[in-house]
């Protein structure tokens, strides 16, 4: 989202002149599309709203929309009215005091909408037509010349913007819809309801016009997502775009779910190995997913991620618990997940929180929302900034909700704004609706998305209040999970060692019985050559190594605040490793024991 966003519709369904009564009142689409943009968690605009207003009003209302502006801006335009051809072919917007035979003198040329377009400074402009068209006057008579086609996107194409990114005008249709018999609408004419609007709220709303999933809605989006809407209500009504834009224009946030990546299917060669009947290369096919599933590149990561999920679901025990480890590593693990600003005054600079996003890239890739309007996020290196706004005194609870490709959380945050000046308020005091801190068009609460593949790399250092001081001294990283993971992964291959000791003795102890003819004893061979020792030191040495590996992961879980980023990492990376070695070994040393008690009283 960009800094500052403005939205502007103008709204007319009552009009002086008789000939314009019977338009279908657009009064209740212009208010829920206000509530749409508005609202901090679909558009976040500053919305203003003029209903029935003259043609002197509307364009004092748009010169001044576009005027003063900054490159950071977003500008959001939406008529909803009458749209009536002139004699010469020039488009005018109608007013509540329009004569449609004086159009130059009181309705709104499309030339000086155009004209305060091309001159604002905003940084990308977007238009959105909602009218019905109708034929001009001619002169020497009543009746009505309609060419048909009113071309109003040839219209607004001739000028482009002499400065800012960009822009583009979206229109309902771009055909007459009605014609005039005298001074009045036709009597057989049949004015359409507002299907083109209807459509953009509902879009925005629902979050449907999230075509792509990837938790925005972009201008072309929306775009796709009305025409087809459209044309399936009116298949004689066709939306029509034209743009220039340089790179894509978020119009809104949806609130659809959690952020979709295009994912890109693992190699092939790994996706058979996943369908072997050979448990080893099974087990080798996911351990490299677990390595793809850390991988910077976020689409491939996330096919990891699905076959992960897949082998989980499906596979034998040994396999789906190592998929679920792996799984386990890109949950949304914000740290910490409580703030507590304590008391601010008034008016002052709020203090910046930060919050680390733990976990591999996809792990921190995830959409930030703010669920009350005094919250402030800002997408940091290594995860986000939070501040509040101090414009309103009281006790203020609220959440940041998270939500990411596995799953979501909940960021809580706690302060309190006490006056200016004096001593604090005695008490806390929880605001209505009605006391919460109001947006302010320069620091308005916005929905952040977190990509760690843009984050610049050059490391941002937030500035540090004497709260957060206080928390990291006391904070002390431990070192008892990565030493439990590395003693696990170093009784594994010890178990590992041993089983192989165990067969090689036990290969020479067979050898010796069969040169020994009927006179020999596999039992005591085994003896003298001391297979047995180090299939028991196996056995204990693989069943601790699965022991201490999970104290290892239980110490991560429950203590995962006193541990970095990459400690945690390594933890899960050698306690996989350890798993992954320890459990075929140990399946294999007791087949081996079972086969020597069964095979020495035959043999």
């Amino acid at each position: 989202m960009t800094d500052s966003r403005h939205a502007l519709i103008i709204a007319n369904d009552r009009y002086a002149d008789q000939g314009l009564k019977k338009l279908k009142a657009p009064a209740q689409d212009a208010a829920a599309l206000e509530r749409v943009l508005h609202d901090p968690q679909i558009g976040d605009f500053e919305v203003e709203v003029v209903h029935n207003a003259s043609a002197d009003l509307m364009r004092r209302r748009i010169q001044r929309f576009f005027n003063d502006r900054r490159r950071a801006d977003t500008l959001l335009l939406h008529f909803s009215c009458h749209g009536l051809k002139s004699e010469n072919g020039e488009l005018y917007f109608a007013a509540s005091d329009t004569e449609p035979p004086l159009l130059a003198a009181t309705a709104v040329a499309s030339q000086f909408v155009r004209g305060c377009m091309s001159g604002t400074r905003a940084g990308r402009s977007v238009l959105f037509l909602d009218c019905c068209y109708g034929g001009a006057f001619s002169r020497g008579s009543a009746s009505v010349r309609a060419s048909g086609d009113v071309n109003v996107l040839e219209s607004f194409a001739k000028d482009e913007p002499a400065s800012g990114r960009g822009w583009a005008v979206i229109t309902a249709s771009d055909s007459m819809e009605y014609s005039f018999e005298g001074d009045e609408l036709a009597e057989n004419s049949a004015p359409r309801p507002s299907v083109f609007t209807h459509a953009v709220v509902e879009g925005l709303e629902t979050g449907e016009a999230d075509l792509d999933a990837d938790g925005n809605i972009s201008l072309d989006d929306l775009y796709e997502y009305v025409y087809r809407h459209v044309r399936e209500q009116n298949p004689h009504q066709t939306p029509k775009k034209a743009a220039e834009l340089q790179g894509e224009l978020h119009l809104a946030h949806s609130r659809r779910g959690g952020i979709k990546i295009v994912a890109i299917p693992s190699p092939a060669a790994l996706q058979t190995a996943l369908n072997s009947d050979e448990f080893l290369r099974r087990q080798g096919a996911v351990t490299e997913l677990c390595k793809r599933l850390q991988r910077p590149e976020l689409p491939v990561a996330e096919g990891a991620r699905q076959h992960l999920a897949e082998v989980a679901h499906d596979e034998v025990q040994p396999l789906a618990d190592l998929a679920a480890d792996a799984l386990g590593t890109i949950r949304l693990a914000p740290s910490p997940d409580r703030l507590d600003f304590g008391r601010i005054s008034r008016g002052s600079t709020s203090p910046r929180l930060p919050v680390t996003m733990q976990g591999p890239p996809l792990a921190r890739h995830c959409v930030v929302q703010p669920r009350q309007p005094w919250l402030r996020v800002d997408p940091t290196r290594s995860g986000l900034e939070v501040h509040v706004d101090t414009a309103a005194e009281g006790h203020f609870s609220g959440d940041i909700a998270l939500k990411g490709v596995a799953d979501e959380s909940v960021i809580h945050v706690e302060a309190e704004v006490t006056p200016a000046e004096g001593p604090p308020t005695p008490g806390p005091h929880v605001p209505d609706d009605s006391t919460t801190p109001k947006s302010r068009p320069d620091d308005k609460r916005r929905t952040v998305v977190i990509d760690p593949s843009r984050i610049p790399s050059k490391p941002q250092e937030p500035p540090r209040t004497t709260g957060d001081r206080e928390r990291t001294d006391r904070k002390t990283p431990s070192r008892r999970a990565p030493a439990l993971a590395g003693a696990a992964l170093a009784l594994a291959v010890t178990a590992l060692a041993m089983f192989f000791m165990t067969i090689q003795r036990g290969v020479v102890a067979v050898v010796a019985r069969a040169d020994a003819g009927v006179n020999g004893n596999v039992e005591d061979d085994i003896r003298e050559y001391g297979a047995l020792t180090p299939l028991i030191v196996c056995l204990i040495t693989g069943a601790a190594a699965l022991v201490v590996g999970a104290f290892a992961r239980h110490e991560l879980g429950t203590r995962r605040e006193h541990y970095t980023e990459q400690a945690a990492s390594g933890t899960r990376t050698l306690t996989s490793v350890a798993k992954g070695l320890a459990i075929p070994t140990l399946v294999l040393a007791v087949l081996a024991g079972i086969a020597y008690l069964v095979g020495s009283a035959h043999w």
